[in-house]
């Protein structure tokens, strides 16, 4: 599998087997669970440097706050996610099937704690060269995730801002889910005390993010000028 995917014959293929295995699918070991979730740990600081290292390199041009906004959409659950679908990552996960159906980036976990595996069995100027000429040039389009907009969040507030309305998330935690033991919140939007939207996620800035996109898919002119016209409305009935 590692050869077919990667194109090289790895060492200790027992870590390539460890990092496909999702936490919903976890082996106990002599009282030891065992998952991916530790590869995906290290994986996701590796990915993170070698990406660091070559966008400082290949935009000598952008500053810091473009670097920064580039590395995060690159090294996203959105963008790994396909990363792994394209490279076939996804045929291979160990996982409850229910879990699948219900997560969406845990073929993403999975490519961050290969990439764990890859480091550690093959060192990091390997995966450094693996990453970038191998993955990045097959399975990923600088350019078009340079123009995706993935914070919705800020981008929400700066338009509060610019039109003077408050911007308010409410989030709160749900508990773990049944089925893959991760914990859940739910957040809400609202502007001007009035509810526009809202989201789940596995985490509060997951959650956050997904509530104000779902607000951001409807913020075309009309759906502005209806939700401030609702707004002009509260406000006079309330004075």
């Amino acid at each position: 599998m590692v050869d077919d995917i990667f194109g090289f014959i790895p060492n200790n293929i027992e870590l390539y087997k460890l990092a496909l295995i999702h936490k919903s699918a976890s082996i106990v070991v002599n009282g030891q669970t065992i998952n991916n979730e530790r590869l995906e740990f290290l994986g996701d600081a590796v990915i993170e440097s070698v990406t660091s290292d070559y966008l400082f390199i290949e935009y000598p041009e952008y500053d810091e706050g473009r670097l920064t906004q580039l590395r995060s959409k690159i090294v996203s659950r959105q963008s790994l996610n396909g990363v792994a679908k394209k490279l076939g990552l996804d045929k291979c996960v160990i996982c409850n099937h229910s879990v699948s159906l219900s997560q969406k980036h845990i073929f993403g976990d999975a490519f961050e704690a290969m990439m764990g595996a890859i480091y550690l069995d093959q060192g990091y100027n390997f995966v450094n060269r693996l990453l970038i000429n191998k993955i990045y040039a097959v399975a990923l389009s600088l350019e078009e995730v340079d123009e995706v907009e993935t914070d919705f969040k800020s981008r929400l507030i700066e338009w509060g801002q610019k039109n003077h309305h408050s911007i308010v998330f409410r989030t709160k935690g749900l508990g773990k889910s049944a089925s893959a033991g991760a914990h859940a919140f739910r957040s809400v939007v609202l502007i001007d005390n009035l509810e526009v939207g809202h989201g789940t996620g596995e985490s509060k800035k997951e959650a956050e993010q997904s509530a104000a996109q779902s607000v951001a898919k409807e913020m075309n002119d009309e759906i502005c000028a209806r939700l401030l016209d609702r707004l002009d409305r509260l406000e006079a009935s309330a004075k």
